[in-house]
């Protein structure tokens, strides 16, 4: 007679087998990375940099350093990552000079002063005051190069020149600084951990080659995303976190309603009241019955679009999944935000799309290094 026993035992080796198969197959960032020593992620750092680097063993060493800070994965694909954006925004110059930063400079001032109504004979007068190092501020401008001595002319100014602060207190001009050009206050914000001394303030730090590492590195990567390809962390680097998520999401909401909707990433007017939403929001309202979802609930929502669990929304998922029936078809979960750059440090006509596009190619070269 057949053991009963048998078929359920070889039913229970099968599931066995089936499921080492699915755990050797587990996304790597649900294992345990093995442990890397400093001297090698080094090492891979300095063979993966592009050609001509002055001093790669510095900038390995600062690289190294903000990732096992941050206590981040120092995988080739990080690596290749921040050593594509560093390429991209500075060619690896820890104080990149901007070309027409004199005139630049000149611009923001007469333009600050004229919001303020101060006459320009006096802007005129205050910048021909000696500043610390002899010369007038007026000539210090003029043959200004980089971010980082813009700035220590801008504290300067402030701090000395009468009507100094009322030209320009609170409005320095140097909003992004170092190799990877991180924003100062993203910097301010996330100082917490930060492993070197900071003899001055953390804006002075952004200007040094570690200290705009680190902050960098934090930005492109110091948050968790379900993307399927970096291209999208380069988008939000530009166009800020989860950007290319929420362009995404913004395109649902657009084929779920027929409204058009800019696809920015910004799916929240800053301090927009309640009656008054901004287009994003405005055009979730009109799904609010089929949502089950009122005004403020809709609201509560997209105010988590600056973190992965708004993918957890119900809001998130039935919005797809209107999206979905109408078009047909699943839609992507992430898109490149079509956001055109403006600055006046920029002179052609540019976009985050060009941006992320230019440090994919840049990141794939490294990747075959």
């Amino acid at each position: 007679m057949p053991n009963p026993l048998v078929p359920l035992m070889r039913l229970l080796s099968v599931l066995l087998v089936a499921g080492l198969a699915l755990a050797g197959c587990a996304s790597p960032s649900t294992q345990k990375e093995a442990y890397r020593r400093p001297a090698d992620v080094r090492a891979e750092i300095v063979r993966r940099m592009p050609a001509g680097i002055p001093d790669r063993e510095g900038w390995a060493a600062d690289i190294q350093v903000a990732f096992a800070a941050q206590g981040l994965s120092p995988s080739a694909s990080n690596l290749c990552a921040v050593l594509a954006v560093t390429q991209q925004e500075s060619t690896f110059q820890a104080n990149p000079p901007v070309p027409g930063l004199a005139r630049i400079a000149r611009g923001e001032i007469d333009r600050r002063a004229a919001a303020l109504h101060v006459p320009g004979f006096l802007v005129d007068a205050a910048l021909k005051v000696k500043s610390t190092d002899g010369r007038s501020y007026a000539e210090r401008l003029g043959a200004v190069r980089t971010e980082q001595e813009l700035n220590a002319i801008f504290e300067d100014f402030t701090e000395r020149v009468p009507m100094g602060e009322r030209l320009l207190g609170g409005f320095n001009p140097v909003r992004t600084a170092g190799p990877m050009q991180v924003r100062i206050a993203f910097a301010e914000a996330h100082a917490k951990g930060y492993p070197y001394p900071v003899p001055g303030s953390i804006r002075d730090e952004v200007f040094t080659r570690r200290g705009g590492m680190y902050f960098g590195i934090a930005h492109l990567l110091g948050y968790p995303t379900r993307y399927d390809r970096p291209l999208y962390r380069f988008a939000d680097f530009n166009a800020g976190w989860y950007a290319s998520r929420n362009a995404a999401f913004q395109a649902a909401v657009s084929e779920a309603t027929g409204l058009p909707l800019a696809l920015d990433g910004d799916l929240l007017r800053p301090g927009a009241p309640l009656d008054d939403p901004g287009d994003t929001e405005r055009a979730v309202r009109t799904l609010g019955p089929q949502l089950g979802m009122d005004d403020g609930d809709i609201r509560r929502a997209l105010a988590r679009g600056d973190q992965l669990e708004f993918e957890d929304e119900a809001l998130y998922r039935e919005v797809f999944a209107f999206a979905e029936r109408a078009r047909g078809r699943p839609l992507p979960r992430a898109v490149l935000p079509g956001i055109k750059l403006e600055s006046p440090k920029i002179t052609r006509d540019l976009s985050t799309a060009w941006f992320a596009n230019r440090v994919d190619t840049r990141w794939q070269q490294c990747m075959a290094r």
